[in-house]
């Protein structure tokens, strides 16, 4: 078993590095910091990933299909690696990689068209709301309810420790939308 690195990869590694030194300015580096969650603004950080998106390296998840750069893993790592080595901003997971990969699953052509490129681009911003008042982390006990009224869901509710509320323009939760003798089922 060979564990080094083809030529192409090194390639790959070198270019990554390189675009760093063009591309991350010392301006958000310095705003940036050295804390991990760092301290930027929400323009600072769409205009990071909109960076990356141009240079064709956002959504490294995602399959071609649907505009992602679709690296493979060793690419992932490669990329990753040089990014912390610089401490350059990650990018935002929940719509590239929570929300975008159920759409991409489960969601009608209609529902990709909407949301897929513009979470790509980070145009719009999704925040999770999963933990309600009083219940925390216990995801069964959630009572905010969902009721399906035809053409649309009325949500009925509250949720807390929205994560990354602050910056965006979405939010996607889990609800009841039934009531099951088994707590952790009726869960959408």
């Amino acid at each position: 078993m060979d564990l080094q690195f083809t030529q192409e990869e090194l390639g790959f590694q070198s270019e990554v590095r390189e675009w760093l030194k063009e591309n991350y300015s010392e301006d958000l580096r310095t705003r940036y910091g050295n804390s991990p969650n760092g301290h930027l603004t929400r323009e600072d950080h769409m205009q990071w990933q909109q960076l990356l998106y141009k240079k064709g390296w956002a959504g490294i998840n995602w399959p071609k299909e649907y505009g992602g750069a679709e690296f493979t893993a060793t690419q992932k790592y490669l990329f990753n690696k040089e990014m912390a080595a610089v401490n350059a901003p990650s990018v935002v997971a929940f719509g590239e990689k929570m929300v975008a990969p159920v759409i991409m699953a489960f969601g009608t052509d209609e529902q990709k068209e909407k949301y897929l490129p513009d979470i790509l681009a980070s145009k719009v911003w999704w925040c999770q709301g999963y933990s309600e008042p009083g219940s925390g982390s216990d995801l069964a006990s959630l009572t905010t309810k969902a009721e399906d009224k035809g053409d649309h869901y009325l949500v009925n509710g509250s949720k807390t420790w929205t994560t990354m509320t602050q910056f965006s323009d979405m939010i996607f939760c889990l609800v009841r939308t039934s009531n099951e003798e088994i707590r952790q089922m009726g869960i959408s």
